[in-house]
């Protein structure tokens, strides 16, 4: 099966990839490959690819393939608002145009890396795959938009599957520290200290890369009955957190570091308990395999490994909203994130 990846150069493709190679696929990449200069320990490994934009795609570029595994995207809510017109372009319209071009293909299969972020607002209850959605940000919106729009697609010869995925975290050789676990094990690593930047009460649901990546690969294997035109919440039930109790976590890893809130950190009104029954059952093959302390562990490892410092851990290379702004200030992207020269 020939399987393209687009956003394969990202934070979660760089990790999919590999595990696709290993099963036996064929794997061709799609991305712009905006953050060539984020490479962390490794650079991502090599694969026939297409480096265009996500907006520029066309019929042709998915010549032969067979699945789609879509995860190209302005990729969290930080970056979504750093344009919102921009992440309607790159996130709704170019994913919505990506299934509608694999359905004229007779590519049979789309799988959409949706988020968690869909429920926002989600309040103190559970939520399940059929929650109400109460997106807060950019971002969330544009995924629940390409949900409700790419599900009208689906027919006998074209199945979609959206993977709400719970907060990632990880290592990754696209590493990125503007991730609530990444981010609090860098700080107490770099500086003794773990900063908190909201209240602490958001709850959050939370998921290493791999364990995504796992998830995405039970789905292309599944029978296409059980995986049709269905949404599956992606991470584990035990794995549901306050933000102040996954900073008590990584305080347990990193036992000289002190928990510390920032002065005018506030509530996030993006908060919500996620439920994974549904996955579970449906997809009994996705069995993931982190948990937070285990996770803690890893990052303390290639931190200490790599010697990363604070001036870097907050500074462009590993924050893909400072990142993006660095590109435009250099003039290699243009204010529409189109390429100019890079």
């Amino acid at each position: 099966m020939r399987v393209m990846v687009t956003g394969h150069k990202g934070y979660i493709g760089v990790v999919l990839v590999p595990m696709l190679l290993e099963k036996g696929y064929e794997v061709v990449g799609y991305d712009s490959d905006l953050f060539r200069r984020c490479d962390y320990t490794a650079a991502p490994v090599e694969i026939p690819e297409t480096i265009k934009d996500i907006r520029e795609i066309s019929a042709e570029d998915l010549e032969g393939v067979d699945a789609v595994l879509h995860l190209a995207a302005l990729s969290n809510d930080p970056l979504g608002n750093l344009n919102p017109g921009l992440t309607d372009d790159i996130n709704f319209h170019a994913s919505v145009r990506v299934a509608e071009l694999c359905k004229e293909r007779g590519v049979e299969r789309f799988i959409f890396s949706s988020s968690c972020s869909n429920y926002g607002a989600g309040g103190e209850g559970w939520m399940t795959e059929e929650s109400p959605m109460n997106p807060v940000t950019a971002y969330g919106r544009s995924k629940v938009a390409v949900e409700a729009a790419v599900r009208k697609l689906a027919d006998d010869n074209f199945t979609p599957t959206f993977l709400r995925n719970s907060t990632a975290y990880g290592h990754s050789c696209r590493i990125r520290f503007d991730l609530v676990l990444n981010n609090l094990v860098a700080w107490a690593m770099t500086t003794k200290c773990i900063h908190i930047k909201s209240d602490g009460t958001p709850w959050r649901p939370v998921v290493h890369i791999e364990d995504i990546s796992r998830a995405l690969v039970a789905t292309l294997e599944a029978d296409r009955g059980r995986v049709h035109n269905e949404s599956f919440n992606i991470g584990r039930n035990d794995q549901n957190y306050q933000v102040r109790q996954i900073a008590d976590l990584v305080k347990a890893g990193i036992p000289d570091a002190n928990v510390d809130y920032a002065e005018d950190g506030e509530p996030d009104t993006r908060s919500y308990r996620v439920d994974f029954s549904k996955v579970n059952s449906i997809l009994p093959e996705f069995q993931p395999q982190w948990t937070v302390a285990k996770g803690v562990e890893e990052l303390k490892q290639i931190i200490t490994d790599h010697k990363i410092v604070m001036e870097e851990i907050e500074g462009e290379r590993y924050q893909r909203v400072a990142h993006i702004r660095g590109l435009i200030g250099e003039g290699v992207l243009d204010d529409t994130l189109r390429t100019i020269d890079l």
